[in-house]
């Protein structure tokens, strides 16, 4: 058991012939108790600091630990938003590709139906090209025919059939 200040002090040594000098021991211990009360406050103040320092660092540690613990958290939502978004990207790639496959099947769609109009136009164009042509030649044919010429060798005097038609 560690000596205490106390029990320097109470020491008490024996008495021979030709001994040390009292008052010199005495004055000695009276530093070594002073020098060693010293010493054990110096160690119960370090010992208290010490306990300040571990409680410190305990809640330093559990402070380290929680950071940690959001820091993993933290990835891992945004491992969890990257993979969201790498998802909504491909949907949103899936769903515009399929758009853009809609918008060219319906304006292949819309091409032919104006392939197809334009050449029931064409048809028609000819039908009336030829049925036109029909007509004009046979307004030739009127025209070239001898019947026109008759007309004109008809001779009727407008006299004659003003009075013919004042005397009815």
């Amino acid at each position: 058991m560690p000596l205490s200040p106390l029990d320097i002090h109470n020491k008490e040594f024996s008495k021979g012939f030709r001994g040390y000098v009292e008052d010199e021991v005495n004055e000695f211990l009276d530093q070594v108790i002073k020098d060693y009360e010293l010493i054990i406050r110096e160690k119960k103040d370090l010992e208290e600091q010490l306990t300040s320092l571990n409680e410190r660092l305990g809640h330093f540690t559990n402070i380290e630990e929680t950071l940690q613990k959001s820091i993993v958290v933290a990835q891992e939502a945004a491992e969890e938003v990257r993979g969201n978004s790498q998802k909504e990207a491909k949907l949103i790639i899936r769903e515009a590709e399929k758009n853009a496959d809609r918008i060219v099947n319906e304006a292949l769609s819309k091409a032919r139906k104006v392939a197809l109009e334009i050449e029931e136009l064409k048809k028609q164009s000819k039908v009336f090209r030829t049925r036109f042509k029909m007509l004009i030649e046979a307004q030739l044919d009127l025209l070239r025919n001898d019947d026109w010429d008759k007309l004109m060798e008809f001779d009727i005097d407008a006299t004659e059939l003003n009075l013919q038609e004042e005397l009815k």
